[in-house]
């Protein structure tokens, strides 16, 4: 019995004493007068604790099993949940389920932690951020904040960017590196789709363009586990400190101005000292920077890939536009597409066939003039140019297979059959 039902009773008691009628004191309390008589008759009542009753859940069964699903994968959602245990047999609704799922990572989640700081050179966190900016004319256009900063000395590279696509995000690796001179052993992400994939037999299933970038420079990706923030605190909390430190009241020019005014005022905040670890960005960067591992020779070719067939006419069909393969022998083949920054290169396996230049709009042939040395070619003017067989010829009456049975005619005068015995008749 709560503190509300105990002062309920205290005062049936009370009005009782006083000489009301059970109708009367369940008007006063707001009772039904049983229960008031019920009181009155049996004041221990009140001093006795309230049995607990449980009222058994159609999900009670299968918490087991959602339990099982969620150490697999954390990320599971509710409705993904819903389909396997429906199939397993759960008549239940979805609504107590999404609240049991959401309860249980709530569970789950690690509330305290023992802060660590990593090693130098061991570890960087890599995160996505969006930011919006009005246009002139009024509209909101959307720009997306690629960061990597360092686990030991908190050096952050920032790059503002107008898509979040592969490309864009691998191609900003490639210049974070460069900013900082090195490569990190590991990198921690979030689950975001230009990363994760999913998980298989409890190993982390990556991207092929995330791959490829990992085994050039020689870095660990690694997924940070859901639902657990503090796993990249160090990436999360400086999105706050560049939003309202930098991009609060920015002028916003274009975009290239951006890059570089962001540039500039994180090399300035790089002297600060940092809250964390009470002292200079700048002192533990170059203490870290010797122990990033070093640049590989050459850049990783992070290009769009696509496959395209050659038609008869060497021509390939990329983005509403024609290019000319420069290569007779590629007639109905297929050659390998690589683009980037406006730059088209067409490749059988690995020989570099051309390189052309993306044009402006769509609707146009991209490296005719080869054509003109083309027809000096004199292997292609001989299978384009050689004389076909005459349609229409006269032929044979008689099969040449029948001309072992032919037969020699001697040519008589007709006299010849009158001495014979017989006249001809001319009709």
């Amino acid at each position: 019995m709560n503190i509300e039902e105990r002062g309920v009773v205290v005062d049936i008691l009370h009005y009782r004493r006083q000489g009301l009628s059970y109708r009367e004191i369940g008007r006063l309390v707001g009772c039904d007068r049983r229960t008031v008589k019920r009181y009155v008759e049996n004041p221990e009542l009140l001093h006795q604790p309230q049995k607990e009753f449980t009222r058994r859940s159609k999900l009670d069964p299968f918490r087991e099993l959602i339990d099982y699903y969620l150490e697999q994968d954390p990320g599971y959602r509710a409705t993904w949940i819903m389909e396997r245990l429906e199939d397993a047999g759960y008549e239940g609704g979805y609504t107590i389920l999404r609240e049991a799922v959401k309860e249980m990572k709530q569970e789950r989640t690690q509330i305290a932690y023992i802060r660590f700081e990593t090693e130098p050179g061991l570890q960087a966190q890599v995160d996505f951020g969006e930011f919006q900016v009005e246009m002139p004319d009024g509209t909101i256009k959307k720009l997306y904040l690629f960061m990597m900063v360092l686990g030991y000395s908190r050096m952050i590279y920032g790059e503002l960017m107008e898509r979040c696509n592969m490309l864009h995000f691998l191609d900003a690796h490639l210049r974070a590196f460069a900013y900082f001179g090195g490569v990190p052993a590991e990198i921690i992400y979030d689950r975001m789709r230009n990363v994760y994939i999913k998980k298989v037999a409890n190993k982390t299933k990556f991207t092929q363009g995330l791959t490829t970038v990992a085994d050039h420079y020689l870095f660990k990706p690694e997924v940070a586990p859901a639902y657990s923030p503090w796993v990249k605190g160090k990436c999360e909390r400086p999105y706050n400190f560049i939003r309202e430190g930098f991009w609060r009241g920015y002028n916003f020019i274009d975009l290239e101005t951006a890059n570089r005014d962001l540039t500039r005022w994180l090399e300035k905040k790089a002297e600060r000292i940092h809250g964390t670890v009470h002292e200079k960005v700048i002192d533990r960067f170059m203490r870290e920077k010797p122990y990033l591992n070093p640049l590989p020779a050459t850049e990783c070719d992070i290009s769009e890939r696509l496959t395209r067939g050659v038609g008869k006419d060497l021509l390939i069909h990329v983005d509403c536009n024609r290019y000319v393969v420069p290569d007779p022998d590629m007639a109905n083949r297929k050659v390998c597409v690589r683009l980037k920054d406006k730059s088209l290169r067409i490749f059988d396996d690995n020989r570099l066939i051309a390189t052309y230049e993306v044009p402006e709009g769509k609707g146009h042939l991209v490296g005719a003039e080869y054509y003109s040395v083309l027809r000096l070619d004199k292997k292609m003017n001989a299978r384009k140019f050689i004389t076909p067989p005459r349609k229409g010829r006269a032929k044979a009456t008689i099969s040449p297979s029948l001309n072992k049975y032919a037969l020699d005619v001697q040519i008589r005068p007709v006299g010849i059959y009158n001495g014979i015995g017989g006249e001809i008749a001319y009709g």
